[in-house]
């Protein structure tokens, strides 16, 4: 179940293709979970600041950990720092899922993004999605060749899909597979590239020489909270760079736009994220 639940976590492919993928590996091979765990996360603490712009708005940044515990006390401290901020616009990231008939529901089931259109839907508020996942990986293909490019986006969603699902090495394994069959959907142009795991096995040796087995690459490799200067691959280091340049380019215009028309802006994204868009 945790591993379905997950699935709607996928923000930085190609949205409505990105689902088929996943829900597959997700239901295969969800269960049962646990075993050979990734990296540890970082303590799960959210955390939020204001930003003054000129033109008299605002920009409040609500940095958000992954999570539908309706005890986890970022809901608490999000409620207050949206009700201390008052927005008149709200922006989210993830797939637009509405919202549930209470609180508890709608954190249980939509986690920390749909609570927050949750509370815009409470004041009236208006909301918008800040994320772009097509936009985002068409502007990829433009940066990186397809083969580094495919092999980059599958380590990164594999990795997603360990540290949200707890799911071992033969599970993963398996996810991958499926990741790779139904890859002309959510990974369009890459058709010709790593068409198996054999090819994967080859590739990742090519560009990772000294990276160990594909499952065991390091989860800071694709956590933006992670200095560059500590990961030490140059395609790692390409593929952050363009994921960076296009979060800065098109999502923090958004929020600027807004604010510089004397609007106060409330966003909430992956507190990984937050130096990406932080001026």
């Amino acid at each position: 179940m945790k591993a379905l639940l997950w699935v709607g976590a996928a923000l930085l492919l190609p949205a409505v293709a990105v689902a088929q993928p996943f829900v597959a590996a997700a239901s295969a091979y969800g269960q049962p979970l646990g075993g050979g765990s990734p990296t540890p996360p970082l303590p799960a603490e959210a955390t939020y600041y204001t930003q003054q712009v000129a033109g008299g708005g605002s920009i409040t940044y609500f940095g958000a950990v992954c999570s539908q515990n309706c005890q986890h006390e970022q809901f608490a401290k999000l409620r207050r720092a949206f009700e201390t901020s008052r927005p008149n616009v709200v922006f989210y990231e993830k797939p637009e899922d509405g919202v549930d008939s209470t609180e508890t529901a709608t954190i249980s089931r939509l986690g920390e993004a749909g609570y927050i259109r949750y509370l815009a839907e409470q004041h009236q508020v208006p909301v918008a999605r800040l994320d772009d996942p097509v936009a985002e990986y068409t502007y990829l293909q433009t940066k990186i060749d397809p083969e580094r490019l495919k092999l980059l986006c599958l380590l990164r969603e594999t990795q997603r899909f360990r540290a949200h699902t707890n799911a071992s090495r033969a599970v993963t394994k398996k996810a991958m597979q499926s990741f790779i069959k139904n890859s002309a959907y959510f990974l369009p142009g890459t058709e010709h590239v790593i068409r198996n795991t054999a090819e994967l096995e080859l590739a990742y040796r090519l560009y990772f020489p000294t990276g160990g087995k594909w499952w065991d690459a390091p989860a800071g490799w694709f956590n933006p909270a992670v200095p560059v200067a500590s990961v030490s691959n140059p395609d790692i280091e390409d593929f952050r760079n363009a994921v960076r340049e296009f979060r800065e380019q098109t999502m923090y215009g958004k929020l600027m736009e807004k604010a510089q028309n004397g609007q106060r802006v409330f966003v909430v994204i992956n507190r990984d994220y937050l130096p990406l868009v932080r001026n």
